[in-house]
C-alpha cells in the first residue's frame, strides 16, 4: 500500500456550503451522494484527469482539528502495512479546495445494503471469511479495527469485500470522546468502557456472522438463546454455531483471541457448514 500523504491547506480552511452533486472539488467531480454518518459524508466521484471513478470521503468540518489530523497520522502510519485484498486501500489524504478529503476506490455498494435481501448460505460464509481473514492481516501486525459494521464492510465485483475505516473513524472518535471508539450496537461489552482489543473486533464480527445466518440481530446482554437462535439452527451446522457462540462470548478471555485464532477454525468447519446448508 502506498504511503498516504495528508497536506495542511495553504490558507485557513473555510466552512464550504453543502457539496452540490455535479460541482467539483479539485479534480474530482461529484456524481452523487452515497451516506454520512457521525463522522463523515461519502461520494461517489469521477476522476476527470484519469477518468476513473472513486469514493470520497469529507470529514464533518468541526472535526477537521489539529489534534483529529495528528490522531489520523498515527493511525495512516499504522495501517499503511495492512496490504490485503479484504481491506479498503486509502489512496489518498490531503485539502482539497479547503475540504479535508480521504479518496479510496469505490464499491458498488455496502454490506448493510446487502444484508436487505436473503443471501444464500454459501454466498454468506465466504463473505464472513473475507472479513475475518482482512481482519486477521491487521491483527497479525498489531493493528485493530474497533469499528466493524456492515456500513464500513464494502462491496465489490465477484462478491468481494474490503474492509473499509481502518484508523479513520478511530482518529475521530478519540478526538470527540475519551471513552471506547466504535459504533454502539456493533461493539464488544467491554470496547464500549473503553478497553478495546482484538478480542473486541473478534466479537463484532461474531455479531455480524449471527446476524446473516439468523436475520436477527443479537442484543445485549448476549444471552443463549437469543433472537434468531431457531433460525439460526436450521441454517448452520452444530460445529460453525459453536465458532459463532465463542466469539460472542461476553467475556473476552472466553473469546477467540484475535482474528487469526477464528479463521483457522472457520476454515475447519468449512466443508461440514456447506455440506449441512446443502441438504
Amino acid at each position: 500500500m502506498s504511503k498516504v500523504p495528508i497536506h495542511r491547506p495553504t490558507h485557513k480552511a473555510t466552512t464550504i456550503a453543502k457539496l452540490r452533486i455535479g460541482s467539483r472539488i479539485g479534480k474530482y467531480r461529484l456524481d452523487r451522494r452515497m451516506g454520512s454518518g457521525g463522522f463523515a459524508t461519502v461520494y461517489a466521484a469521477t476522476d476527470t484527469l484519469l477518468g476513473i471513478k472513486v469514493a470520497l470521503k469529507i470529514p464533518s468540518a468541526e472535526l477537521v482539528s489539529p489534534s483529529m489530523l495528528e490522531e489520523f497520522r498515527r493511525e495512516a502510519r499504522l495501517t499503511m502495512k495492512l496490504d490485503h485484498p479484504n481491506i479498503l486501500p486509502i489512496r489518498d489524504a490531503s485539502f482539497i479546495d479547503g475540504q479535508f478529503v480521504i479518496v479510496s476506490p469505490l464499491a458498488e455498494r455496502t454490506l448493510d445494503d446487502r444484508l436487505s435481501k436473503r443471501m444464500a448460505f454459501e454466498t454468506a460464509f465466504n463473505m464472513i471469511e473475507q472479513v475475518i481473514s482482512g481482519v486477521a492481516h491487521a491483527h497479525q501486525r498489531g493493528v485493530i479495527h474497533c469499528d466493524i459494521k456492515p456500513e464500513n464492510i464494502l462491496l465489490f465485483d465477484d462478491n468481494v469485500l474490503r474492509l473499509a475505516d481502518f484508523g479513520i473513524a478511530k482518529a475521530a472518535q478519540k478526538t470527540i470522546s475519551a471513552s471506547g471508539t466504535g459504533t454502539v450496537g456493533y461493539m464488544a461489552p467491554e470496547q464500549a468502557m473503553g478497553k478495546p482489543s482484538a478480542r473486541s473486533d473478534v466479537f463484532s464480527i461474531g455479531l455480524i456472522a449471527y446476524r446473516m445466518f439468523s436475520s436477527k440481530w443479537p442484543e445485549y446482554p448476549f444471552t443463549w438463546p437469543m433472537a434468531g437462535s431457531a433460525n439460526l439452527r436450521k441454517r448452520a451446522h452444530p460445529d460453525l454455531i459453536v465458532v459463532i457462540r465463542k466469539t460472542l462470548e461476553i467475556l473476552p478471555r472466553h473469546r477467540y483471541r484475535d482474528a487469526n485464532a477464528l479463521l483457522a477454525d472457520w476454515e475447519k468447519v468449512r466443508l461440514k457448514a456447506i455440506r449441512f446448508a446443502r441438504r
